[in-house]
């Protein structure tokens, strides 16, 4: 617990974004040292952050006034002054001031860029200067604070509304964070204000997944926070936020703990169901549909009274009706009284959202998955009480409907309807914040992106260029002018916003468009050699242009600036691969897994990788690896079966041979059955040393799923033969079906085209055919009826017959009148069997 037990109250309360009925009445009762910052506190509840900002309070600690100095350093130095320069009777209450000052910064810098309404505010409002042309670059372009907000050479949104909001947070929250010493909760609002930092930069930034990695562990060792149960709630919603950073940054295994954490603690049971009901207008019968099943074990029920109220409807971002002629609003069930949800709080609702979201996130694009998804959008659309919860599940749901054609107008509606919210000033800024962080919400400019890719998707190109010229996305409008052919339009474009200013996005889109060197260096220079997307767009211009050498020196330089760019790591392995430095590969493929665990394409690689360095047992590792993130990829299942056999794993390779048998109908390797037939029969050992015989009967199974698909393979034929002791067995039944695959093998190879006409093939047909005369003799020995020993024996002498008839009619020397050498042995052993079989044939006729 906190030295200062009001401040903890406090703390919560702020964290919260209200204070309950029993806390206001305490503080109006209890005369502390910080009553003098109850005003603050107030405007902060009521959502009145510019107030703060204005505040005498604030003024007090900009005393000095701005000269030519950076605004960060200035900030800081400040802000530590006002911290070290006081009584000690006053050193909470200042605490309190920068504190509330820190959060008011960031909330109000949310509301300016994610929530709304828009909120007006410059630096020269709360800050003294000497000279106020000091905040016109601020001013106008923004550049001093936004270059300061620059990470990793990730440069920030262009369009960023306040940017000095956010930089005043960050001196708080993150240089001055560790004077606050009268707050444990600190490093929570650190976090906050990570996930809000990191959505503006163009890549994931390294200096902000280390930070948000430690902030997270010294939120989560707050004791008092996870075992105190008046701070259920908030631990809920520490666990989200957590969970959406963890899986932002690629830790996806941390973040479902934190997702299922947090739903443990909520008590709640959810899980895809299915129940009868129609989609459809005119649908008759109900069939099975798809939906969420949420239930709460026991009677456990969150206290009401720590949890935000509800909002009312009317101020939720409206959600559009589906006006279509065939497919219903909502899905109607037969019996909705067996699926009711019950009546759930902000905390529950925000979990369900994220084990959403984790659930996307670990499980491949697909329709069926998208299907699973609309359950969990269902569910949370049927109960519309907060603000960020409908703005995100609203939003979730237009990016899965934008391809269907019977709702893609839906999408187009409430895209539109979600952008104009932004600007609706009936929603208070304080219901649009609740359980906001718990939420991935997003931007206001990522809503009108969306909006602007809906009209491009339809069609509607001009008014799509419109809206991305409108939001400085300069990218999206050249890939617009690229796709409809206009590509001196986007060279032109991207030349006169370089005149009004020169930026390394810029120069580097200039690079894509013309693809040209020069420009990705110019970004370069500029940058002062801290660009990653500099050196990642030329090293892709290396690429294509197979200038592997080159691609690999300016991969290497992006990822030395920001590790955390997964794309450049998978490009720099494959550029690794063409220069076969393999070791290179494996290490950049290696990096690709860690931060995405299921790019099934990078575990291939790596596979291949290591197979090359000989290291074979780990190629098998890593192609398990691969199959778990995608099990359809037929290649990835073909290089994980010849690792199998190189390794020994042979009952690993007989379930790959089944699965590639799912995936490819026709699908034959007679090298690997050979393989796998030699192993089992002669018992060789496998991977554990275990004998490979105890698989045979596994492998005969798999024969039998091949030669159903596979008919016209004399040598998969034989290997069955083989499997079964090739007629050699004691066993007489698996001497009958050694006989009968050796009978199709010798069709197959009699069936096939020319086998006659080349005589190391006929000789080989010859040699077939003498064995399966053998077996035949063994087979009739073991019969009981004389009809079918007879049978056997007569289809054998056939064999024989024909094939030393065709022998002489092709291979006997005109002049000479003899058979060629090299057949002779096998035409007088053919000729010898004929007479052996005839006699057997004889002797059972006699006894008929």
């Amino acid at each position: 617990m906190s030295a200062h037990p009001e401040i903890w109250s406090v703390e919560l309360a702020v964290l919260r974004g209200f204070q309950t009925a029993s806390e206001f009445q305490e503080s109006l009762q209890h005369q502390t040292s910080l009553t003098d910052n109850e005003d603050l506190l107030q405007l902060l509840f009521e959502g009145n952050f510019k107030a703060i900002l204005l505040s005498q309070a604030v003024q007090d600690i900009f005393v000095t006034p701005l000269t030519a100095e950076q605004i960060d350093v200035y900030l800081e130095k400040q802000i530590l002054t006002y911290l070290d320069h006081c009584a000690e009777d006053d050193r909470i209450k200042r605490q309190m001031v920068v504190f509330l000052l820190g959060v008011s910064s960031l909330q109000l810098f949310v509301q300016s860029n994610w929530t709304g309404p828009p909120v007006c505010i410059h630096p020269q409002d709360f800050l003294p200067s000497t000279t106020p042309e000091l905040f016109s670059e601020v001013k106008d372009g923004k550049t001093a604070v936004m270059n300061l907000l620059v990470l990793d050479g990730e440069s920030v949104y262009s369009l960023t509304f306040n940017p000095i909001l956010l930089l005043l947070a960050r001196v708080i929250l993150v240089n001055c964070r560790r004077k606050l010493t009268g707050f444990q909760l600190v490093p929570w609002w650190t976090l906050r204000y990570i996930n809000i930092h990191q959505q503006l930069l163009e890549e994931r930034s390294p200096q902000l997944f280390d930070l948000a990695q430690s902030c997270a562990e010294e939120a989560t060792a707050i004791e008092t926070l996870f075992t105190c149960e008046t701070c259920q709630q908030l631990a809920i919603q520490c666990h989200l936020e957590c969970g959406y950073i963890f899986l932002y940054f690629y830790e996806y295994k941390k973040a479902k703990e934190r997702f299922n954490t947090a739903k443990n603690l909520t008590k709640l049971q959810i899980s895809l169901t299915g129940a009868l009901g129609k989609r459809t207008h005119f649908q008759e019968k109900s069939v099975a549909q798809l939906l969420l099943d949420v239930q709460r074990e026991g009677d456990a029920v969150l206290s009401s009274e720590l949890s935000p109220a509800p909002t009312d409807q009317g101020s939720l971002p409206k959600n559009q009706d589906l006006n279509d002629d065939t497919v219903m609003n909502k899905i109607i069930l037969e019996t909705p009284e067996q699926h009711q949800i019950p009546d759930l709080c902000a905390e529950e609702l925000a979990v369900i959202l994220g084990v959403c979201m984790d659930f996307q996130k670990n499980n491949p694009v697909h329709k069926l998955t998208e299907e699973e998804i609309m359950a969990f959008v269902s569910c949370l659309l049927s109960q519309p009480k907060f603000w960020a919860i409908q703005m995100t599940t609203l939003m979730l749901r237009t990016k899965l409907e934008k391809g269907s054609t019977r709702r893609v107008e839906r999408a187009m509606l409430q895209t539109q309807a979600l952008a104009d919210h932004f600007e609706d000033k009936k929603t208070p800024v304080v219901e649009r914040l609740k359980v906001f962080y718990c939420c991935p919400v997003p931007p206001r400019w990522a809503v009108q992106r969306q909006l602007a890719s809906l009209l491009f998707d339809l069609g509607c190109t001009s008014s799509a260029l419109k809206n991305f010229e409108a939001l400085e996305m300069w990218e999206d409008v050249v890939i617009c002018y690229e796709r409809t052919g206009q590509h001196g339009k986007a060279e032109e474009i991207l030349r006169q916003e370089l005149e009004k200013k020169e930026t390394t996005s810029l120069y580097c889109l200039l690079g894509d468009v013309l693809r040209e060197h020069q420009y990705y260096d110019k970004a370069w220079e500029i940058s002062n050699h801290r660009s990653a997307r500099a050196q990642r767009s030329k090293g892709l211009l290396h690429l294509r242009n197979k200038e592997f050498k080159e691609c690999v020196e300016c991969f290497e330089r992006s990822v030395k600036i920001n590790f955390l760019q997964l794309g450049v790591w998978f490009s720099l392995g494959c550029a690794y691969i063409a220069l076969e430095d393999f070791e290179g590969a494996a290490r950049s493929f290696q990096r690709c897994v860690s931060l995405e665990p299921d790019n099934a394409e990078a575990w291939n690689n790596l596979s291949s990788a290591y197979i090359k360095l000989k290291q074979k047992v780990k190629a098998f590792r890593t192609l398990q690896e691969a199959i778990k993130c995608n099990y359809e990829h037929w290649q990835i299942w073909e290089n994980y079966i010849i690792t199998c056999i190189d390794i020994g794993e042979f009952a690993e390779a007989i379930k790959a041979y089944h699965r590639l048998l799912d995936l490819r109908e026709k699908y034959k390797d007679v090298q690997v059955l050979k393989i796998l037939v030699q192993a089992v029969v002669d018992g060789i050992a496998d991977h554990r040393g275990e004998t490979a015989t105890k698989l045979k009967s596994r492998l005969q199974e798999l024969f039998g799923r091949v030669t159903a698909k596979v008919t016209n393979d004399a040598e998969i034929w034989k290997l069955y033969a083989k499997l079964y002791g090739d007629g050699k067995s004691e066993n007489t039944e698996e001497n009958e079906k050694a006989l009968q695959y050796l009978a199709k093998a010798h069709r197959c190879n009699t069936q096939a085209d020319g086998w006659d006409k080349d005589m190391a093939s006929f000789k080989e047909v010859a040699k077939g055919a003498i064995e399966l005369a053998y077996v035949s003799m063994k087979c009739s020995k073991a019969k009981s009826s004389a009809q079918e020993a007879i049978q056997i024996l007569s289809s054998a002498r056939l064999n024989l017959r024909s094939l030393v008839s065709r022998a002489k009619q092709l291979y006997t020397d005109a002049t000479t009148a003899e058979l060629h050498s090299h057949l002779a042995d096998e035409v007088k052993a053919m000729e010898t069997l004929i007479t052996e079989l005839q006699e057997m044939s004889n002797l059972w006729k006699n006894q008929v």
